[in-house]
């Protein structure tokens, strides 16, 4: 080939291994001139001679001289030769032709090495040193640190449920619904229990946990005063009627947003004793949906004994439990031997239902303004009520053997004023412990108090502080009855009992299971 101006041209076969060292260097033109391939730009009339696997020999001059090779150099980032004359186009296209063949050393481990510490390395070939933070930024940092690692967690976490829930969905794929986010709460497991007293409407849903125990889900408690007026007309008011059936639209509603296994649905003394008892349970049904089913007082009182079954210690030979209601209040005499049943409504010996409450004494008594002597006659009242029931003397023979229980808004009230609760606390009540002298005590501090001291104290309020002092007078007549060194708070009642019975009916508490969340049915 010869030289555009006349004279004979040297040929240049590229970086071929037979006469290029440094094949490194060009490489690096070849990204350079734009990453074009030089086996695509490379005519077919200048294949090496060498064959497929050879090293190409290089070209011979017009004289037959081989062609002597000329070192390139960057300068300035330009390819030039060595003497700095220009290198012609025509020249440098024939210079891509030596890429067809790779020199041995040029393997692609060392490719992939070069790739892999690119990014690595700045303009002058060394390591990219970053600037060190000013405290401000070290500050910042940390706190963005933070915040990622809080979301990290509630990542993990959120996944982690949704694993057990795919999970659990697996083994309960008999059933519908799925896992509930805010709770993890199976469907199938969830019990409800609704009690629509003579004074209270209350609903508890649930969902069990360990042997005799559960979690509440949700609950509602509202005071509707269904038996006010009964005494005196034998009927359940209008009033009252809407004030309970407000109540009962809103556990409706509560349980329509959720899926429940099991649930029942009691109404006790206000409906047992009223003739338009079954005409209101009709309206009930036909205005919220909720079918209530009228239980007898024996029912009651077992239901009660069932609901504070886990106050009852091991070491305990008798109990005598209490519910003073709205409208009636049920007592129970427990004996315990040397077996305890799994369900201690079975070691009922006597029970007796008084047909008097907090709603009805207060009524026939007055309840606004309390004087020593109307207390004394309250209590008497009920002392004559005792006298008719047939029970035999509870014997003594440690202490500890025998204790009261009391499960009603009268005994808890009296514990939250002997704590000085800012507010009522369940938390702290329930299970609490008072001593003889400490409920006289707090019985004649509120005997002394007038009606606006009552409502006034956050443990009792205004909807209860025309009650308060007629219960602690069914409370005194069952001290006198059965005198007792203690007794122990209950904020638990007929809702706990329901559960409890439920779930000891269905056998949830005997199944096995292996993880949580996953069960196997015995």
């Amino acid at each position: 080939m010869e030289d555009p101006e006349g004279g004979a041209k040297p040929q240049f076969d590229g970086a071929s291994a037979a006469g290029r060292k440094d094949g490194k260097k060009s490489r690096r033109r070849k990204g350079k001139r734009g990453g074009q391939s030089r086996n695509a730009a490379h005519p077919a009339s200048h294949e090496p001679s060498g064959g497929a696997g050879q090293p190409a020999r290089p070209m011979e001059d017009a004289a037959g001289n081989p062609a002597r090779k000329r070192k390139r150099r960057r300068r300035g980032g330009h390819g030039a030769v060595q003497d700095g004359s220009p290198l012609p186009q025509a020249m440098e296209q024939t210079a891509a032709a030596g890429n067809a063949v790779r020199s041995d050393s040029d393997s692609a481990p060392s490719r992939r090495n070069r790739r892999k510490h690119r990014g690595k390395r700045g303009l002058q070939g060394r390591p990219l040193t970053p600037a060190k933070p000013s405290g401000a930024q070290q500050q910042e940092s940390r706190a963005e640190e933070t915040v990622l690692r809080a979301e990290l967690r509630e990542t993990l976490n959120g996944a982690s449920a949704n694993r057990r829930g795919r999970q659990d969905s697996h083994s309960h794929s008999g059933h519908q619904g799925d896992r509930q986010a805010a709770e993890h709460v199976w469907p199938e497991e969830l019990y409800a229990a609704l009690d629509l007293g003579t004074n209270n409407c209350r609903l508890l849903i649930a969902q069990p946990t360990r042997p005799g125990q559960f979690r509440v889900v949700d609950a509602f408690s509202r005071i509707v005063r269904l038996g006010e007026g009964l005494a005196a007309s034998g009927r359940l008011s209008d009033e009252a009627m809407e004030r309970a059936i407000e109540a009962l639209r809103i556990c409706a509603s509560k349980l329509r947003n959720r899926q429940i296994r099991r649930m029942r649905l009691i109404a006790t003394e206000a409906c047992r004793q009223a003739v338009n008892g079954e005409e209101f349970l009709s309206r009930v049904v036909a205005e919220t949906g909720l079918a209530l089913e009228i239980i007898d007082r024996e029912t009651e009182a077992r239901l009660a004994v069932s609901g504070c079954s886990s106050l009852v210690g091991r070491e305990t030979r008798s109990v005598v439990l209490f519910d003073i209601g709205g409208g009636s209040s049920e007592i129970a005499v427990i004996r315990i031997g040397d077996n305890r049943f799994s369900r201690l409504a079975n070691h009922i010996t006597h029970w007796t239902s008084l047909p008097v409450g907090v709603v009805t004494l207060s009524e026939r008594h007055g309840g606004h303004d309390v004087t020593p002597e109307a207390f004394e006659g309250m209590v008497r009242e009920v002392e004559g009520m005792l006298g008719s029931f047939d029970c035999p003397e509870i014997e003594v023979a440690q202490t500890g053997d025998f204790h009261l229980i009391g499960t009603s808004g009268t005994v808890t009230t009296l514990a939250g004023v002997h704590l000085d609760l800012p507010r009522y606390d369940r938390r702290k009540v329930d299970g609490i412990w008072l001593s003889d002298d400490e409920v006289s005590a707090m019985q004649a501090k509120l005997l002394s108090w007038d009606f606006a001291s009552r409502a006034a104290n956050p443990c009792i309020g205004p909807d209860r502080a025309d009650l308060v002092l007629a219960g602690c007078a069914i409370l005194e007549a069952i001290r006198r009855r059965w005198p007792s060194p203690r007794m122990r708070v209950a904020d638990r009642g007929l809702r706990e009992g329901l559960l409890t019975d439920m779930m000891a009916d269905d056998g949830v508490w005997r199944r096995n299971r292996n993880r949580r969340g996953q069960r196997v049915r015995s």
